[in-house]
């Protein structure tokens, strides 16, 4: 299992800046006891291990007919597949079909270098948006609608749409023209769906059994409903984070894998805590970064800079490659030391002194370790963050499903972009824009 080590935020290691075991356990029976007597129907991701995985198996089988894969997606539309693509086929466009594309923005100069790589005779589209009215997913998605149409081809061969089961404008498109449809559950939020469809399809595609993915997640499920907090990991961590927050004034939690493929798990958390987590003034600032590569970047800052940091490593048993350093250069004892270690070995050892290192200057860190990185303990990292986000989230008495203020943004823009019911948006945007110093 995910195993969680909180040693180094406890008074014991660390002293004053550090926590009482007490504490942390009082604030970890009242997490457990706030989710289980939260109304929030929104913690259904908690069962997404039940779900039908029959027209998703059907869809992927047709969909690894084609040459390309693009996806159309923004947020945890989008970033959740990412995880999935980076950490179970690394370099995947490199060595297997369909190549992926996740286009998760409204860059023109992206956009235009995909559309120049891909045929899209040969290219399934998967537009995902829960609402169906995400706007940067469906501009991208009309000018392909028309370049599809333009060709003569087939929309319901090239196109897969991710959304609600009843409503909204891709549900209109579907019903309309017969494209084939993959249901986000109606109480899935989205940055809590990646193990639903807009995850689990990807994860078929490119040849990872789903099932692993939800059987990791089922196990951590199981796990948050024990109120044996030795064994619930998930109420301490929330516990922890929300202390170390409002008793010691540590607000950025630094998210610090040691693996290449967990880069994009950094992404993916830092949008799942902060949108989960930043209301009402409250909330710890997430700081997205990647191990050993930021030891040389920001390690400086976190050791000698403004003490408002937590690390939280996730770090990785067995890498499954043992990559030898050979023994070369005897007489450079510069080179010599490191002849018969493997870079398993040294990654690991780095995150270790890294660790040891800032345990030492009293900086507050802790660790998620899991045996080796494949799909069931994917699920169980992906479950484990969803959980402990949504425990702190009551702790710090805020809703963990909504996200009030990105609302106003998007108001503006449909004002900009002239959508009608938001004229006076528009009046606003070129009131602004008519200021002067």
């Amino acid at each position: 299992m995910v195993r969680l080590d909180y040693l180094n935020l406890t008074y014991k290691e660390i002293g004053e800046v550090g926590l009482d075991i007490k504490d942390i356990e009082i604030f970890a029976k009242k997490a457990y006891e706030m989710m289980l007597k939260k109304p929030y129907k929104e913690l259904d991701f908690l069962n997404l291990h039940n779900q039908d995985l029959l027209k998703i198996k059907q869809l992927s089988s047709k969909a690894k007919d084609y040459d390309y894969f693009i996806i159309l997606g923004i947020g945890g539309s989008a970033l959740g597949p990412k995880v999935i693509l980076e950490a179970l086929s690394p370099f995947h466009n490199l060595r297997r079909k369909p190549k992926v594309f996740v286009y998760d923005n409204v860059d023109p100069v992206t956009f235009k270098n995909i559309i120049e790589i891909v045929d899209l005779k040969r290219t399934l589209i998967n537009v995902i948006s829960k609402s169906g009215t995400t706007v940067e997913t469906l501009a991208s998605f009309l000018i392909l609608w028309k370049m599809i149409r333009d060709k003569k081809l087939n929309v319901r061969q090239h196109f897969v749409f991710t959304t609600d089961p009843e409503k909204g404008s891709l549900r209109v498109l579907a019903n309309e023209y017969g494209i084939p449809t993959l249901e986000i559950p109606k109480n899935i939020v989205g940055r809590y769906s990646v193990l639903s469809p807009v995850g689990v399809f990807l994860a078929e595609i490119i040849g990872t059994e789903s099932e692993s993915l939800l059987e990791g997640a089922k196990d951590i499920s199981e796990k948050a409903l024990n109120d044996d907090l030795s064994e619930n990991s998930m109420a301490i961590f929330a516990s922890c984070t929300y202390l170390m927050d409002t008793m010691k004034g540590r607000r950025i939690l630094v998210f610090l894998p040691y693996s290449d493929r967990l880069k994009s798990l950094s992404e993916w958390f830092c949008q799942l805590w902060a949108e989960s987590l930043g209301k009402e003034g409250k909330g710890p600032t997430p700081y997205p970064s990647l191990g050993t590569t930021d030891q040389h970047s920001q390690l400086q800052l976190w050791m000698e800079g403004p003490e408002d940091k937590v690390i939280l490593f996730v770090c990785i048993e067995n890498h499954n490659s043992q990559e030898e350093i050979p023994q070369e250069f005897h007489n450079i004892e510069g080179l010599k030391y490191l002849g018969g270690h493997t870079l398993s070995e040294l990654i690991n050892i780095e995150q270790l002194a890294t660790e040891m290192a800032l345990t030492m200057s009293k900086k507050p860190n802790f660790k998620l370790v899991i045996p080796r990185l494949n799909a069931y303990y994917l699920g169980q990292l992906f479950q484990f963050l969803q959980i402990s986000t949504a425990m702190t989230g009551f702790l710090y008495n805020v809703n963990p499903f909504n996200q009030p203020g990105v609302e106003l943004g998007k108001r503006l823009t449909y004002g900009a972009m002239g959508r009608r019911g938001f004229e006076e948006e528009a009046e606003k945007i070129k009131k602004y824009l008519r200021r002067k110093i």
